[in-house]
């Protein structure tokens, strides 16, 4: 099993969501954040002022899959959340020890 972290634009979401859901994946946790990477912010006007921000509002996906699925999840992602420009985003995979359903007891696989 696999835990994929997903860092994206804020607009791409449901393109990734319906790709995901495609593909077979049953659930997903999306979290608002705020960061940056190699663009260091961006610049906002705000009431006629114009004004530096050091960090950016993002998307953070984290789902749980089955090894034989993550190779298809991370091309999905991928391909949806892509513009081709600064700040796309980054996808990040772990491998799970062990999983379980808090309602019916089921571990690992069967969890997911």
């Amino acid at each position: 099993m696999k835990f994929v972290t997903a860092i994206i634009k804020p607009f791409q979401i449901d393109a990734v969501r319906d790709a995901l859901t495609g593909l077979g994946v049953s659930g997903l946790t999306v979290s608002e954040v705020r960061g940056y990477g190699r663009q260091k912010g961006h610049t906002e006007i705000y009431r006629g002022a114009e004004y530096a921000t050091s960090l950016v509002p993002k998307l953070k996906l984290e789902l749980a899959c089955p090894d034989g699925l993550l190779d298809r999840v991370v091309e999905a992602i991928q391909a949806t959340a892509h513009t081709g420009t600064v700040g796309d985003g980054k996808i990040f995979v772990q491998t799970i020890e062990r999983a379980v359903r808090i309602r019916t007891g089921e571990t690992d696989d069967a969890a997911i």
